[in-house]
């Protein structure tokens, strides 16, 4: 972990996240922002391999940021750091490409070690985001024969993007060309109904792919 971003306009916040990154990457270079317009900017200006991001900011939401380092630099890891934990926001993060979602109501050992094991392919959920997903795929989400849409290839793909592996990564695996990885990715995405590899790592537990 090298370039990591905190977006949090709260100066109480940021400092104990700050210091929080500090124990969890101590070799990162890291830098603050305090609204969209100056994270969009420290986005603008180079790659980070991980940005932690508030969602209710004074020039708007967090989810413009995710959005916006989603579309520039896909690879970086987007968590949400927030106090709040309505299905809406949850879905509406995930969605917008979250790789994790953490409630700041956490022990600050628990959000290390949760940010720790994002680098181990572990989505970052606090314990109650994580029941209130569970639960909302159980109403709404994929059955057992999800299984049966996705071809041998494509769930191979599905297990490995749950273990945490990148799209190059996945090809070296596989022995496959990285582009080809990426159109089985949005093919498992398409025929799952969802859009992130948060969400793909919850439908392979769920399916028993890990």
């Amino acid at each position: 972990m090298k370039n990591l971003l905190i977006v949090e306009d709260v100066a109480e916040a940021r400092e104990w996240l700050t210091a929080i990154a500090r124990k969890s990457f101590p070799e990162a270079s890291i830098s603050t922002a305090q609204t969209i317009a100056s994270a969009i900017a420290k986005v603008d200006e180079r790659d980070w391999d991980m940005a932690l991001i508030d969602l209710g900011l004074p020039d708007g939401s967090g989810l413009d940021v995710i959005r916006r380092i989603r579309k520039g630099t896909p690879d970086t890891i987007c968590v949400v750091t927030t106090v709040l934990g309505e299905d809406a926001h949850i879905v509406a993060a995930l969605s917008a490409g979250a790789q994790g979602y953490l409630l700041k109501g956490q022990p600050s050992a628990l959000i290390q070690r949760q940010l720790v094991q994002l680098q181990q392919g572990m989505p970052a959920l606090s314990p109650t985001i994580a029941r209130r997903i569970m639960e909302h795929f159980q109403r709404t989400g994929p059955i057992d024969g999800d299984t049966e849409k996705l071809t041998g290839r494509e769930l191979e793909v599905l297990t490995l993007v749950a273990k945490g592996l990148r799209n190059a990564d996945a090809a070296l695996a596989l022995g496959l060309a990285e582009t080809t990885i990426a159109t089985h990715i949005k093919a498992i995405y398409r025929k799952l109904g969802i859009s992130t590899r948060a969400e793909a790592a919850l439908h392979a537990n769920r399916l028993g792919l890990t």
